[in-house]
């Protein structure tokens, strides 16, 4: 068999994870009940998203320990954080305890964010290091389900409570532990595709994932925009979701049932194998050619290395092209995450009384742009070579003319810009995250995926708390004298238009990230072809 049983079934595991580590954006479908409960101001409760997201800087830890530790161990920290962070916030919303001091709320918070990090880290770094032939669909996959996870969790949530944030937050306390704890016994290390019959294989195997994951995402979709349900109408939809969910398991029964199509044959063997034994006796025996013997000269007396090369995390920052992709990421993800955090603010400052449909918008939208781009990227890099970062420039241009949209406060605004936030949020985590382990390998990659994942704070202080929440307070004590609440489109107009000029200034840097990273997926492209 191609690749065994066991590979594939830690990839499902891994895809239930990533279902469920979206939890860090879920803030909006909570917050307005801690607003009233903590009697707290728009500038308070920005800063308390912060805290859940400043757990994001911790991811640091996770990375370090992804290259001395096995995935279960970083899976099974994420659970336990999680069910601290979360059960702690579930206690106070669900009254049972009396509300907790504001800096206990921020750590809780912040322990809540953090525990995604691990399960991001766990998964990523494994995943792509199972399949880095492949390194677009895995990461538009599990990312996308990222994207679907807050749908999944709100969906299901006003399914079977009304949306009810107290037993919202019971389920992000109870359920990723439990997948935390089931992903640890199957998601492992395994030897990646060594021939072309097994990049064959994974290729098809990845496109019934994509078929499965964009079945959920349009029953989810389906649902929201269906209106109001029945209590037996949402039963059934709930029932429908977790066989979707389970679905996944079907993917690595294939060689089974189609056993003549997914086999390598013998001809297949007798080519590849000959020249990975040829590899394997040139490492045993160090007998090299001349030219390699160059190559590794030049190697060793090179102190910088090459950007398509191993980096370690000090070779990495020296470059400009990682400066360039930070900054970029913190455009594209800063301005999005202050949409996400505020989107409850957003829907009732316009009218809206229920704000979960557009919670679930970008949610789903999310997981459209992760899946297409990963998708695409993929095949444009082996058709033509075509720079990943341009996707995320284009990301940038969309999301300007979706800000503007919400800015000038036109019909159906809301909904419109909820869409391209989560399209283009999307895009952004899913093009980084790949061009990442392109740009700078995937030897220390756990360490240098959650340094870029530093912009999900960053972002959240700058825009979120600095802009958003100063200027929302602002403009609700001009409103009413000293009040807390903020009606009418002026409450976020000036801030997106500011974030609308932070996407033209991202949109350069990935532009000329892309041009100047040309000549690396060229050499991709015809690596890939060859």
């Amino acid at each position: 068999m191609v690749s065994s049983g066991g590979k594939w079934l830690g990839f499902v595991t891994a895809i239930w994870v990533q279902a469920i580590s979206g939890n860090n954006y879920t803030f909006a479908n909570y917050s307005h009940a801690l607003k009233s409960l903590m009697a707290l101001t728009q500038l308070e409760l920005n800063n308390l998203s912060v805290a859940k997201d400043v757990g994001k800087a911790f991811g640091l830890l996770s990375g370090l320990a992804s290259d001395l530790w096995p995935p279960s161990v970083i899976l099974l920290i994420g659970a336990f954080m999680g069910f601290i962070g979360y059960g702690g916030q579930w206690l106070v919303v669900s009254q049972r305890i009396a509300p907790l001091p504001y800096w206990l709320m921020c750590v809780l918070l912040c322990l809540g964010g953090n525990s995604s990090t691990w399960m991001n880290t766990a998964v990523l770094v494994t995943c792509m290091r199972n399949f880095p032939q492949n390194r677009g669909p895995v990461s538009g996959i599990l990312k996308g389900y990222v994207g679907l996870s807050t749908a999944i969790f709100t969906d299901t949530c006003t399914a079977l409570f009304s949306s009810s944030p107290s037993p919202f937050l019971l389920m992000l306390t109870i359920v990723p532990a439990i997948i935390c704890f089931i992903a640890s016994l199957a998601l492992h290390e395994t030897q990646p595709a060594s021939n072309s019959a097994e990049v064959k294989q994974e290729t098809q195997f990845f496109n019934l994932f994509n078929i499965i994951a964009v079945t959920v995402a349009f029953y989810l979709l389906a649902y929201d925009i269906t209106g109001r349900h029945g209590r037996l109408l949402s039963l059934l939809f709930t029932l429908g979701l977790l066989i979707l969910l389970a679905m996944p398991l079907l993917v690595p029964l294939c060689p089974f049932i189609f056993k003549s199509n997914l086999l390598v044959s013998d001809a297949e063997q007798q080519i590849d194998e000959p020249l990975l034994a040829e590899n394997k006796v040139e490492k045993q025996d160090g007998s090299v050619s001349g030219s390699v013997t160059v190559e590794k000269q030049v190697e060793v007396n090179r102190q910088q290395p090459m950007i398509g090369e191993e980096h370690t995390v000090v070779e990495m920052v020296k470059t400009i092209d990682f400066w360039f992709l930070f900054m970029s990421f913190l455009c594209g993800v800063g301005t999005g995450l202050c949409v996400m955090n505020n989107m409850g603010q957003i829907g009732l400052a316009s009218g809206y009384t229920d704000v979960s449909i557009f919670i679930s918008f970008i949610s789903i939208w999310g997981f459209f742009g992760r899946i297409i781009s990963g998708t695409l990227s993929e095949y444009f890099i082996k058709k033509s070579g075509m720079a990943r970062p341009f996707w995320n420039a284009g990301s940038q241009i969309l999301m300007v003319v979706g800000f503007m949209g919400m800015a000038m406060a036109l019909p159906g605004s809301i909904y419109i810009g909820s869409i391209i936030v989560g399209i283009c949020y999307g895009v952004r985590l899913t093009i980084t995250t790949a061009s990442a382990s392109e740009l700078f390998g995937l030897k220390y990659y756990g360490l240098l995926y959650n340094i870029l994942i530093l912009n999900l704070p960053l972002g959240s202080f700058l825009f979120s708390s600095l802009i958003a929440g100063n200027l929302y307070d602002a403009e609700a004590a001009r409103q009413n004298g000293g009040g807390n609440t903020c009606i009418g489109s002026q409450c976020y107009m000036l801030v997106f238009v500011i974030m609308a000029l932070v996407c033209v200034i991202g949109f350069g840097l990935d532009l000329v990230l892309a041009i100047r990273t040309k000549k690396i997926y060229s050499k991709i492209h015809q690596e890939k072809t060859s």
